[in-house]
């Protein structure tokens, strides 16, 4: 593997949800400054927001591409031919092709943009923009050799798992689609806060740690669910108490369900 590179400039196509999140982080990372990304986009309506705070915006993305170092394809997996067949023709082999299209295999990105590109299949999260996401990379043959590069690029941006094609259906549905599902966790956790007689401010910033701060304690302290839920519960305590209702109304076989459930689309 050859060491990084130095990227010059990203043009991100498709400033949804995804391709501004990214954006976003890759500015507040400071790994490139805004004036050095282009975003695209089909209407002018979102580019507004990214032209303000100083992003080369355009709804020709031909224009977007033509002198980019990395290209990253941030649109609905079904607009992924249509984009391919409007640049393609001025790709070249040196430029890094990203795609952040959830349903888009490698092969189907090779068929549209042409065999012999750097292709990479990449699954963010939209914590991407406090560079906290978790993303999970896979690559073509002809990548091998910008791979460090590109992953540098998303180190910036959180944590990196470098995966082979086949585990991407996992790691879209638990690191992807499991933002969802913790937001929704979250937003239960906070109802229920405001039924007992917290604010909302108040049942928001203590749902909000309690999960951070529970996920640091596995992250941070190399250890496990299961270590920890023993070092909360007491014999005939409060905890052991809720802990027991949750699964008796299968919390933990409906979140099990839920992740199958996204990762089955995803095969």
């Amino acid at each position: 593997m050859k060491d990084s590179i130095k990227i010059n400039k990203i043009a991100i196509i498709g400033a949804g949800s995804m391709g501004g999140a990214i954006a976003r982080g890759i500015v507040n990372a400071k790994y490139l400054d805004a004036n050095q990304l282009t975003l695209s986009n089909r209407s002018h309506g979102k580019l507004e927001a990214f032209a303000d705070l100083g992003f080369n915006v355009t709804t020709d993305n031909r224009s977007a591409v033509s002198d980019a170092d990395v290209i990253m394809l941030a649109v609905k997996p079904y607009l992924i031919a249509k984009v391919a067949d409007e640049i393609k023709d001025l790709l070249n082999p040196n430029q890094i092709i990203i795609s952040v299209a959830a349903l888009v295999s490698i092969a189907e990105l090779e068929a549209c943009l042409g065999a012999d590109k750097k292709i990479f299949r990449v699954v963010p999260n939209t914590a991407i923009s406090l560079q906290e996401s978790l993303t999970c990379i896979t690559i073509n043959k002809n990548a091998e050799a910008d791979c460090q590069t590109v992953e540098d690029l998303f180190a910036k941006l959180g944590e990196v798992e470098i995966i082979p094609e086949s585990l991407i259906p996992a790691a879209t549905a638990v690191a992807s689609c499991g933002t969802a599902f913790a937001m929704r966790y979250l937003r239960a956790v906070m109802l229920g806060g405001i039924e007992m007689g917290l604010t909302a401010s108040q049942a928001r910033s203590m749902a909000a740690q309690t999960v951070k701060g529970a996920a640091e304690l596995i992250l941070k302290g190399d250890s496990n669910p299961e270590t920890e839920i023993d070092n909360i519960c007491t014999p005939g305590g409060i905890t052991i108490k809720g802990l027991n209702e949750l699964e008796h109304h299968g919390f933990s076989s409906a979140v099990i369900k839920s992740l199958l459930a996204s990762f089955e689309v995803m095969k």
